[in-house]
């Protein structure tokens, strides 16, 4: 017997007891004297592979695959590997290959059906699982793939249904228990999602997503310090698991815990530029001013959250409708700051021009802003408890032209509903302030002051231009007649009121401190503030003890409803904004109310909306450009009573005289863009910036 034979069986033998360095060493020994030997290229490839050595692994399987193309060992392994490294596309082939060798193999199908699923095609991963199932009725790890497939699909009772199948079969599947608690989330049940995380936890303790799911489910219910722990523990375990480094920054700074946050931005920077998935891209808005940075970040969220998908084929040439068809996509149709923004403008659209189509995929509510919004549509369509594909396949069906994406990358969005085409033409409006980085998205409105011309280059969208500001606002936002006093609010009788209702988590420690200088700049002055959870209060007091300014100078403003909220906005002097994630629909509640806002313009579409709605109302002179001049023009506001004076005199002058409450105006706008983007698409030219 040859050595390399000798070698080989030693290493088979170690390899099925499960010594992986003992197989590994022999199996090198074997290729030393027979550098060919496809069974030792394959097997080291494997282990290679299991060591997450990815490239020595793909080299030594191809070599072997290059002896043996039809070793459906190989190539399943293969299919692994690519898998593994995302290459969904390429690892599908590879599975196919290998179901072709041994079409009877579940554990083929199986892997099949995953692959499926995490490149964003449930209903193939859904046959394919089914399939295994068909070929071994107890295999649990099929079961578990049927049930995320389902999930996907938002099929959630059926896939609860599957989740408990895989976990009858095998009770300490600790991956089982953490997607039936996926599910289980989705349906907004959140303490029974709990107690399956801790099920996967206590089979597996260093289960780095189960930790991030639970994080995830606590977040959700305000628990804000416990998301953190979890986060925290994923982060020890398993420090690339996809976007939880995000997620646990985004989830300090709504606790405005600032720790190490000088350190966290600049991982976040090199990693995003490195193109790795280390935050998703709504949260980074509010933590860095770089709009190439908000590019990079979206691509990378795109094409592994969202990538286009051609299963649908692509939007044939469409015979031209009677009217423009506008579909609206939401689930925001609600009471909600996108839904305080635009309902004027659905009952203002021109109906002989244009027929518009609401899809919600948001939680069915009965408030009155639903109610109000419903009767503007020619359709309302509750999609909610449809996939992405169905969704985009009724669009395509309905004959829509344009479709509105009204949520980018803000909580709910439904991006993959657009990366299947819902129609020939799509949009990224309002919802989302930046690039959404996606070939498949068209356009972006915009405005002269969001956008300059110079800053084109970092969005992938075509910029749509409108004439003064991108942003729709509704006359008929109601402010309540409810007569709050000072003293009814915890605001001193006699002092100048500085106020900022924007998101705890858009406060920077550079804007906070900012606001301190302010502060100590006028004597007896107070800031009051948005509060979101407790936490925010203690730490912003904390900081503002440090910072040489009496606690009792931060006065914090609880929830209310929206007409209440407009309301107590007559008892404050001045709005601060925030950089680099300004104030947007709280800038537009505070100058209907006759409140300035002064603002600091950056450079991202996030750190310019304030600046854009001053323009729009005819207050530039709020607008600043620097943190000297910001501070510099908040002390001499609060100290010249004249200047405010006539400041609140021009608002009150403006407020329904220019185009930033002009909706009717607005709504012509926006129509006469619609109809380029049209004319653009019959003609058979690209999208391409258009100026209303």
């Amino acid at each position: 017997m040859s050595k390399a034979i000798t070698y080989l069986n030693s290493a088979l033998r170690a390899h099925a007891s499960g010594n992986l360095e003992e197989a590994k060493y022999f199996y090198k020994k074997t290729l030393a004297e027979d550098s060919q030997n496809s069974t030792a290229l394959g097997w080291l490839g494997v282990i290679e592979a299991q060591h997450k050595n990815y490239e020595v692994a793909e080299d030594l399987l191809l070599k072997a695959l290059a002896k043996e193309k039809n070793n459906q060992n190989f190539l399943l392994n293969y299919a692994n590997l690519l898998s593994e490294k995302r290459q969904f596309r390429d690892a599908i082939i590879y599975y196919q290959k290998a179901i072709r060798q041994r079409p009877n193999d579940p554990i083929c199908f199986a892997n099949l059906a995953a692959c499926y699923i995490r490149q964003g095609q449930p209903l193939l991963g859904l046959a394919a699982a089914d399939q295994s199932i068909q070929l071994k009725s107890d295999y649990a790890e099929a079961w578990s793939n049927r049930g995320n497939a389902l999930q996907d699909l938002k099929r959630y009772e059926e896939a609860l249904a599957s989740h408990e199948r895989a976990l009858e079969i095998k009770p300490d599947y600790h991956e089982a228990w953490s997607n039936k608690g996926l599910t289980l989330h989705e349906l907004k049940r959140f303490d029974e999602a709990i107690t399956h995380y801790d099920q996967a936890l206590g089979l597996k303790p260093d289960y780095a997503e189960a930790w991030s799911n639970k994080g995830n489910t606590l977040r959700q219910l305000k628990r804000y310090d416990g998301a953190i722990t979890h986060y925290d523990q994923a982060l020890g375990l398993k420090l690339d698991i996809d976007w939880v480094f995000g997620d646990l920054l985004h989830t300090k700074m709504k606790i405005c815990s600032w720790t190490s946050l000088a350190e966290s931005l600049e991982i976040i920077s090199k990693k995003v530029m490195a193109n790795e998935k280390v935050i998703t891209p709504f949260p980074l808005l509010a933590l860095n001013d770089d709009p190439l940075l908000h590019q990079r970040c979206a691509k990378i969220y795109t094409q592994n959250r969202a990538p286009f998908n051609p299963a649908l084929g692509s939007t044939l040439k469409q015979p031209k409708n009677e009217k423009i068809r506008i579909g609206y996509f939401s689930a925001d149709f609600k009471n909600h700051a996108t839904g305080y923004l635009m309902a004027e403008l659905f009952e203002l659209h021109d109906k002989n021009q244009f027929d518009l189509i609401g899809f919600s995929f948001g939680p069915v509510t009965n408030d009155e802003m639903r109610q109000r919004l419903k009767t503007t549509f020619d359709q309302f369509i509750e999609v909610g408890k449809k996939s992405d594909i169905e969704i985009a396949q009724l669009s395509r069906s309905l004959n829509i032209d344009i479709a509105v994406d009204l949520k980018g990358f803000t909580q709910d969005s439904r991006t993959g509903i657009f990366a299947h085409r819902a129609a020939p033409i799509q949009v990224n409006y309002l919802g989302y302030p930046g690039t959404m980085g996606a070939e498949y998205i068209d356009y972006i409105f915009a405005d002269k002051t969001l956008i300059p011309a110079d800053s084109q280059s970092f969005y992938s969208e075509k910029v749509v231009y409108l004439p003064n500001s991108y942003q729709v606002n509704d006359r008929k936002r109601a402010i309540s007649d409810k007569q709050f006093t000072r003293q009814d609010l915890g605001l001193p009788e006699n002092e100048f009121v500085f106020c900022c209702f924007n998101n705890n988590y858009k406060i920077l420690p550079a804007t906070f401190a900012s606001w301190m200088r302010i502060l100590r700049g006028v004597d007896g002055s107070v800031l009051w503030l948005f509060q979101d959870n407790p936490w925010v209060v203690d730490n912003l007091k904390k900081e503002s003890e440090k910072q040489g300014v009496a606690p009792n100078r931060l006065v914090f403003a609880e929830r209310l409803p929206l007409p209440e909220h407009l309301a107590r906005h007559r008892q404050a002097d001045l709005f601060l904004d925030t950089l680099p994630y300004n104030a947007h629909t709280t800038a537009s509640d505070a100058l209907w109310t006759d409140l300035p806002v002064l603002t600091l313009m950056g450079s991202s579409f996030a750190s310019r909306v304030a600046a854009s709605l001053l323009n729009a109302i005819g207050l530039p002179e709020l607008i600043t450009n620097t943190q000297e001049e910001y501070e510099a023009l908040a002390i001499e506001l609060a100290t010249n009573p004249q200047k405010l004076v006539e400041i609140k005199l021009k608002l009150a002058n403006n407020r329904l005289t220019t185009p930033l409450f002009d909706t009717p105006l607005f709504t012509k706008n926006l129509e006469a863009a619609y109809l380029k983007m049209h004319e653009r698409y019959l003609a058979g030219l690209p999208p391409e910036c258009i100026y209303v």
